[in-house]
């Protein structure tokens, strides 16, 4: 679930939704303000078991997911299990690219690596193969708890 990392208050949620170009939405606001609290990154069913008590419907939380995305207000990632999960981004220096992020193989739980930087270099004596810009970077292993 989500633990307290930002307080987003309404007022600034509001502010960010509209200087993106969207209509500010109470759900809107409610999805945004959730995924800033949140310290990792939330799948659209976390979010819906927060919200859809709030009278919120779970295709309206999933198209503010989306929106917000594609606004440049969150982060949608896909780490290779079928299932998209979202971020508040924080401003340019937490775009999903810009930090990897851990995901244990046991119990699917997920956590952002801000303070991890990820740099390919080419062996000793090679050359790097043209493989573009890297978008993500995934570590999987067994987290602490797993262990």
């Amino acid at each position: 679930m989500a633990d307290k990392k930002h307080n987003l208050s309404t007022a600034d949620a509001r502010a960010m939704i509209r200087a993106a170009g969207l209509r500010s939405t109470t759900c809107r606001v409610g999805v945004l303000q959730y995924l800033a609290a949140a310290t990792s990154p939330l799948s659209h069913a976390d979010v819906a078991d927060h919200l859809v008590p709030e009278g919120f419907d779970k295709s309206t939380i999933y198209r503010c997911l989306v929106e917000l995305a594609e606004a440049g207000l969150a982060n949608r990632l896909d780490l290779g299990d079928h299932v998209w999960r979202f971020e508040a981004r924080r401003g340019e220096q937490h775009r999903a690219d810009e930090h990897p992020h851990f995901m244990c193989i046991d119990c699917g739980k997920v956590a952002c690596l801000p303070e991890v930087t990820v740099q390919i270099s080419p062996s000793k004596g090679r050359k790097v193969a043209a493989v573009g810009a890297v978008t993500e970077v995934l570590l999987k292993g067994h987290c602490a708890d797993c262990q």
